[in-house]
């Protein structure tokens, strides 16, 4: 039993701020049901190469779709533009392997450690943060791993 058990989802986050390693934490459905997922029912996931630290994508969640990931260890996202489950590399083979997953302070934004399989993005390249900004001017920061129409035919130029 946890002392967070009896706590109301809204209130569940404001609570784990003080929470120690030894604290027994409520069950993951109640977790997720305390969760902030946005208007849309979305969370963005934040996914950063377990070993190296490199940050390599940004995408939505949903709860089926976290929930799928933490049950299969294979990362599913929610895609907005297709109004569906995406699970990463169906089509491009570049998949993503959950190593783990934490929820920010606020259970607003969620960091997953993962395994990846050549490149993140869907231009080719490892990252999706390739587009460097400073003051004065932006730079191309790295090279496409693999031409896009490799990954995904004819339609990743359009």
């Amino acid at each position: 039993m946890s002392r967070f058990d009896q706590v109301a989802p809204d209130a569940l986050f404001k609570q784990l701020e003080r929470a120690i390693p030894d604290d027994s934490l409520p069950a993951i459905a109640t977790l997720l049901t305390a969760v902030r997922f946005n208007a849309d029912g979305l969370i963005p996931a934040i996914a950063q190469q377990h070993d190296s630290k490199e940050v390599l994508m940004m995408a939505w969640m949903n709860r089926q779709a976290l929930e799928e990931t933490l049950a299969t260890q294979r990362v599913c996202y929610y895609s907005r533009s297709r109004e569906k489950l995406w699970r990463k590399g169906e089509s491009s083979g570049q998949q993503q392997q959950l190593v783990s997953a934490a929820l920010d302070c606020d259970g607003d934004t969620l960091l997953l450690q993962v395994e990846q399989t050549g490149p993140a993005c869907h231009t080719g390249r490892r990252s999706c943060f390739y587009i460097g900004v400073a003051q004065e001017q932006a730079s191309i920061t790295s090279t496409p791993l693999i031409d896009p129409d490799e990954l995904y035919g004819s339609k990743a130029s359009s």
